[in-house]
């Protein structure tokens, strides 16, 4: 009798073993700290702060570093400075890789997410959110003339009288990128003399374009000024802008010490699409919230506390 009472505790004591074996890999390594670098723009900040609020809520130690350009961030991230950074597609394929040909958004996440792992950096699942450039047209002009791609934009700049001004507001960088205006003209046929470029801070595009100052604006398309001033951004039918899928990229060793941050990323990266992160960016720049608080409001919504 005596023996039988030892084996099973000795079975019950294997059992609650192998349970808090798995139950520890499932969660964080006890004091690991996870750094989280994010841009110097609106949509950055909320990421950093949504990514901070999740992972800390899961026993993850988070400090956040944002405000920084690509290039630095890309830096400090291969230099183990930084370990966690929502990317985006379009900018390392550009950017970072300097890929040129033309890729569906599939083929330039797996091109990338191939290239990043050589330098230890892990491409999680990219989320459905596409911040991309558009063309937009301020929301009265849209109105009255139905124009909804850049295609129909365009033939209709050819229609007008010789001598009517179509005033085409962007940041400067994209006035004098290889892959930026010139570019562009080509691929839809449009031609802006140089009276019809305005070259002003990409924020100013998008009060320019609600107080009718200027007749076309370069915004991004993930921006709430978009939806707060009531944008109308125009379609790209023949797909010039390159995808801008925003991702979790990870320094793979902090992913082998965390066996459950990837699974925990992702599911948080699958409910970010372009509905969702505009009101987010809305929220910030027009309604006057902070980055917390919008935060903080989406995770209670979603019931990731």
């Amino acid at each position: 009798m005596t023996r039988l009472i030892a084996d099973r505790l000795n079975r019950i004591v294997t059992l609650l073993i192998a349970g808090c074996a798995a139950a520890c890999l499932s969660m964080p390594v006890w004091g690991a700290k996870i750094v989280i670098g994010g841009k110097n723009f609106t949509e950055q900040y909320v990421l950093v702060e949504l990514t901070a609020q999740y992972l800390r809520s899961r026993g993850y130690t988070i400090e956040t570093r944002t405000g920084l350009g690509s290039v630095l961030l890309r830096s400090a991230q291969e230099n183990n400075q930084i370990d966690l950074t929502w990317e985006y597609t379009g900018t390392a394929a550009l950017v970072y890789d300097k890929l040129t040909e033309k890729m569906t958004p599939d083929e330039m996440y797996q091109r990338v997410k191939e290239l990043d792992a050589k330098r230890g950096l892990v491409w999680l699942n990219k989320s459905p959110m596409n911040d991309t450039y558009a063309l937009a047209l301020p929301a009265e002009a849209a109105r009255k003339t139905g124009i909804r791609t850049i295609s129909q934009l365009a033939a209709k700049m050819k229609s007008d009288p010789k001598g009517m001004r179509h005033v085409f507001g962007m940041d400067a960088e994209f006035a004098n990128r290889p892959d930026g205006l010139k570019p562009l003209e080509a691929a839809y046929d449009m031609h802006f003399t140089r009276k019809e470029t305005r070259q002003m801070d990409p924020g100013l595009v998008y009060t320019a374009l609600h107080n009718n100052q200027i007749a076309i604006g370069l915004v991004y398309t993930t921006d709430g000024r978009v939806k707060g001033f009531g944008i109308v951004p125009l379609e790209d039918d023949k797909h010039f802008f390159p995808p801008y899928n925003a991702t979790p990229v990870v320094r793979a060793p902090i992913l082998q010490q965390n066996p459950k941050l990837a699974e925990q990323l992702n599911a948080l990266s699958a409910l970010l699409n372009n509905d969702v992160v505009l009101d987010m960016d809305k929220q910030v720049d027009i309604d006057g919230k902070s980055v917390q608080a919008v935060a903080a409001e989406f995770l209670r919504a979603h019931q990731l506390p």
